[in-house]
């Protein structure tokens, strides 16, 4: 399973551990994935994600997940993701 949230596509960053006497040495910078089941108000289900949790804030603030999803850029989101898009924008479409 990749380390990518499926939301933001916020994804592992590499850089350098640099000690106290200058020597560098590379490391990972991981994202705050987290396992959550958010649901969806046009299609009436829960849906579950691995989202960061700073895309979880993001999805609160829009003021839901098919508020985020409408607004959301398709090259960002996963495949999951721009499925679950296209299926809330038909059921918007069809309300």
């Amino acid at each position: 399973m990749a380390r990518r949230c499926e939301l933001t596509a916020k994804a592992v960053l590499t850089g350098n551990n640099v000690s106290h006497a200058n020597n560098k040495t590379r490391r990972r910078f991981l994202p705050n994935l987290v396992n959550v089941t958010l649901i969806s108000e046009a299609l009436g289900r829960s849906v579950r994600l691995r989202v960061s949790a700073h895309a979880l804030r993001s999805v609160e603030h829009r003021g839901g997940l098919d508020a985020f999803l409408a607004k959301a850029d398709e090259r960002e989101l996963s495949q999951r993701a721009l499925l679950l898009k296209r299926e809330i924008a038909k059921a918007a479409t069809a309300a």
